[in-house]
């Protein structure tokens, strides 16, 4: 976001922002409470929730540096936002935000970019869950964190440790946690991902975990 504004721009939203640090686990922003501030994440991972009536939730996304948190003008939150893991967030007041939106179309245009990755992303996963085998749905997870998680990596190895229970990515893949655990594990014992302490993931050959994907 920062990088479609002026010197002076910068300047001026500098004395709105706030550095904040959430642990994860910690609520981030509730579902259908008023929107009072945008994030950027500057480093870790978020993961969105909806709540059923009955109480179950469903993760239905995650976020990541450099993701915007928030939806423009809403006047509540979507979704509840969660730090999935020890995340650094620059805090914007809304208003403060949407004032600079209006008078600045660069910055209009990247955030819409955003919106619509966001959507393209989206309409993947829902492949994903519909057609991708469970296999193919572990192996997509992983990539998805393997290529999200530090923006500014470059090759073909990745190490990153795990941001969700095994638990939360058998929620969002929509399979049971043994199925996600006997996943890994084959994934390991092909050589297309290395676990150590059961949540630092190493990643040896993107292409060769890309190729597990079923895509």
């Amino acid at each position: 976001m920062c990088g479609a504004l002026s010197a002076d721009e910068l300047l001026a939203l500098s004395a709105h922002t706030r550095l904040v640090n959430h642990e994860s686990g910690d609520e981030l922003a509730g579902e259908k409470m008023p929107a009072e501030s945008y994030a950027t994440v500057i480093r870790g991972v978020v993961k969105l929730t909806k709540t059923l009536e009955d109480g179950r939730q469903q993760i239905v996304g995650l976020q990541f540096a450099p993701d915007l948190l928030g939806r423009l003008n809403a006047n509540e939150n979507a979704v509840s936002v969660e730090a999935a893991s020890d995340v650094n967030l620059c805090r914007i007041p809304k208003a403060a935000l949407e004032r600079m939106v209006k008078s600045n179309p660069a910055l209009a245009e990247r955030l819409m970019s955003q919106t619509l990755r966001e959507l393209d992303e989206a309409r993947d996963w829902m492949v994903t869950l519909g057609r991708k085998t469970a296999a193919e749905k572990v192996a997509s997870f992983l990539l998805l964190i393997a290529t999200h998680l530090d923006p500014e990596a470059v090759g073909e190895k990745r190490k990153f440790d795990l941001p969700l229970s095994r638990a939360d990515i058998a929620d969002f893949l929509g399979l049971t946690i043994e199925t996600v655990s006997r996943q890994m594990s084959k994934l390991k014992a092909d050589g297309v991902i290395s676990i150590v302490a059961n949540r630092h993931i190493e990643v040896p050959k993107l292409s060769k975990l890309k190729a597990c994907c079923g895509s």
